[in-house]
């Protein structure tokens, strides 16, 4: 019987131990307690044993492994809960910081063993697995595409705690080290050997005996930190060389997070004062900011959402239990333009056929040509091969004839946003598919229940709502008509996980779920400008919120046109009161009178000179009747109503029905519309601030603002009881 339950450990003649990292029962090792534990115990019986040289990890599976279990740091924060409420505040913080050192310390003891440690790897090696890479004294990647390493843990709201922000700027440049902890990106093998990373990129086949080999030649157990005199790459900190990198540092680090992430700012920390120590007490001061970033909501949120709720988002919490999986070989779409293009690139890209048809064959044509371009820059990048984009161009059929699409087992219409146009296609496409299959409508705003009417099978007939650029928009909204089907959510959700986005099943509602919180956010920035606030003010202080880019900019970017065709839409069907009279009259001045289209045609709120950075257009300013002056205005107070208007909206949605778990509304506002993330989401950021605190808020900008600041009922009543949004899971939990 093996002594080890995750890791296989065998020694070969030469006396060369191979420890094979193989959870049991999972698809991925991922770092916990038991794996911990079972790590020290190897570490200890290498270095007790005068028969071993040294030792290799390795992995079982496909990938090396993706990090740490972060459930378990969650439990971590709430066993601190319960010792602090019994034991008090100081024995529960000396137990939190033991716990969440853990990792650091077992690392630290490999490192420091006598014995030489080589990690070959082949897949994902991302945050505590490749700091465990890190603390190994030589490391070894296959030349596979699929193997990549980083410390991603910036991306939910930490930062690296197993040694990561003391090993890599003793590896790297200090500049270079920092953006790598600031962007937390995935590094190809042998980008990662350039940046001296990694010593070795082989094949695959080839990663373990490289490894040993390295081993049996008398490789040294000894890591560069630990060797008299080492000198960091850039030197010390006090120096001249060092005083060219912490003022800028410091300056890029708040222009790009305004302090809103508390894990960038204990990087700085960490890194700053860990370099100017030996590595003991510099990966002890690593873990007091680790500690301490664990503790903070920003942490609780981001992992919440961005890793436990999208995880079980993508592993498919929301998919009906009853319905077999569908397995989709052929997708049909109608339309080729920039939209139904992207959608048959990803399907393409995912292994299905794809039927791409349109008015005119050349116009299918073009939409083909377009997934050509956007392959043809991956093979351009080193990301795929030519026979790739050879094989992917070979599964997308272009076709003006609505007879190809017959056995499709799903099709969906991308067409313009026009009712009796998507009736029509609707009549055509019914007329030719088979009896099983779905039908789709890639609608931004059209009620999906008004759009079925135009079906004889509204039990097959569902949203599949797609963010532009297609290819690059994570997040997908599955739109639930009234008559709508368990079979058609299935299908539409085993479609959008098979393309490797996230889905999110909302519904049926005038700008579903993710439009109606970034109509809210744009509508905000046109009011701004009304009230006369600098536009260049009203951009910053969005940023500066937490939001991708400024509404303006964003408004350029969608398409003001587009905007100005939604609001007549909307107008048309509901009348003058439901939309906002001064919105109305500035996108009619923009686009009728002004021609200004957005980025399309060059010409929005931004000019877009050719090969010129854009500039906010200069007679914006002629347009507001009222200029207030800059140092007269709050910007705490924009930035509230940026992020307040739009999580209004979001508990609008639910109290509507249109969003009925809470996880889905702060991955779809993250991933959707890029609200600021290190709130967790627009839900998690009331449910953080506490309602009642968030419905005062709110109250205080409607009596300053007007009705778009209105508490609704639900969120009143919740305020009341001393309730949450994610109340309901926790019970179900």
């Amino acid at each position: 019987m093996s002594a080890y339950t995750n890791f296989r450990f065998e020694t070969d003649a030469d006396g060369i131990a191979l420890a094979t990292w193989d959870m049991p029962g999972r698809s991925m090792n991922v770092i916990t307690m038991a794996v911990m534990d079972e790590l020290e115990r190897i570490v200890q019986a290498v270095a007790g044993d005068a028969g071993i040289k040294g030792c290799v990890i390795t992995s079982g599976k496909e990938a090396f492994s993706g990090g740490a279990d972060l459930t378990m740091l969650q439990g971590l924060g709430a066993e601190y809960e319960k010792l602090k409420a019994t034991a008090g505040e100081e024995e529960a913080m000396r137990f939190f910081f033991d716990g969440a050192r853990r990792l650091n310390l077992v690392f630290r003891g490999l490192e420091t063993c006598g014995k030489p440690f080589a990690a070959a790897i082949h897949g994902l090696c991302l945050g505590g697995a490749f700091e465990l890479a890190l603390s190994c004294h030589h490391r070894v990647l296959s030349d596979d595409d699929k193997t990549r390493v980083g410390l991603p843990e910036i991306k939910v709201g930490l930062f690296p705690g197993g040694g990561g922000t003391q090993r890599v700027p003793r590896l790297m440049q200090t500049g270079d080290a920092l953006q790598m902890l600031f962007k937390g990106e995935q590094i190809r093998a042998p980008m990662a050997k350039g940046m001296g990373l990694v010593h070795a990129v082989t094949k695959r086949e080839d990663i373990v005996e490289t490894a040993k080999a390295w081993i049996r030649d008398g490789g040294s157990a000894v890591a560069p930190w630990d060797v008299p005199k080492f000198k960091p790459p850039s030197g010390k900190v006090y120096s001249p060389a060092g005083m060219m990198i912490w003022p800028p540092a410091n300056a890029i680090y708040r222009r790009e997070t305004h302090d809103n992430y508390p894990a960038a700012k204990a990087i700085l920390h960490s890194v700053y004062e860990g370099l100017q120590l030996p590595m003991d007490l510099a990966l002890k001061v690593e873990s007091r900011y680790f500690t301490n970033i664990l503790r903070t909501k920003e942490a609780q949120a981001m992992i919440r959402t961005l890793f436990i709720s999208m995880g079980e988002i993508n592993k498919g919490a929301r998919r009906p239990k009853d319905v077999p999986p569908t397995k989709l070989k052929k997708i049909g779409i109608v339309g080729a333009g920039f939209m139904g293009a992207g959608i048959a690139y990803v399907s393409a890209d995912a292994g299905m056929e794809v039927v791409l048809v349109d008015q005119s064959l050349e116009a299918a044509e073009k939409g083909k040509a377009h997934a050509q371009k956007l392959v043809t820059d991956r093979v351009n990048k080193g990301r795929a091969k030519a026979a790739d984009r050879d094989a992917l161009l070979a599964r997308i059929h272009a076709s003006d004839a609505y007879t190809d699409l017959a056995e499709c087992d799903l099709v969906i219409e991308a067409v313009f946003e026009d009712p009796k146009v998507k009736a029509e296609v609707i009549a055509k496409v019914e007329a030719v598919i088979g009896e099983g299959a779905i039908f789709a409508s890639n609608t931004s705003t059209l009620p999906i229940s008004g759009l079925a009417k135009a079906s004889a099978r509204p039990k097959d007939f569902v949203g599949i709502h797609f963010f532009s650029p297609v290819e690059k928009m994570l997040l997908v909204e599955i739109i639930k008509g009234a008559e709508t089907g368990d079979r058609a959510i299935a299908t539409a959700l085993d479609f959008v996980r098979a393309i490797k986005k996230t889905p999110i099943v909302v519904n049926d509602s005038r700008g579903f779920f993710a439009n109606r919180c970034v109509i809210a956010y744009l509508d905000e920035g046109h009011r701004m400008l009304a009230e006369g606030v600098p536009p260049a003010m009203i951009e910053n202080a969005g940023k500066m919120a937490g939001m991708p880019v400024g509404p303006l900019s964003l408004n350029d970017e969608v398409g003001i046109d587009l905007g100005l065709k939604i609001l007549k839409a909307t107008e048309a069907q509901l009348g003058p009161d439901a939309v906002d009279p001064t919105q109305k009259a500035l996108l009619t001045e923009l686009v009728e009178n002004q021609g200004r289209l957005g980025r399309k045609n060059r010409k929005g709120f931004y000019d877009y000179p050719e090969g010129g950075q854009k500039r906010l257009w200069p007679a914006l300013k002629e347009m507001q009747a009222t200029r207030l002056p800059a140092d007269a205005i709050d910007v705490g107070e924009l930035k509230l109503r940026f992020l307040v208007v739009q999580a209004l909206e979001a508990a609008r949605t639910v109290g509507e029905g249109v969003i009925t778990d809470p996880r889905e509304a702060d991955v779809g506002s993250i991933l959707g519309f890029g609200f600021a993330p290190f709130t967790g989401g627009a839900l998690s950021y009331i449910d953080f601030m506490g309602p009642k605190r968030f419905v005062a808020l709110a109250r205080d900008l409607e009596a300053k603002h007007g009705a778009r600041f209105a508490v609704p009922e639900t969120l009143s009543a919740m305020a009341e009881s001393g309730g949450r949004f994610y109340d309901a899971l926790k019970k179900a939990a």
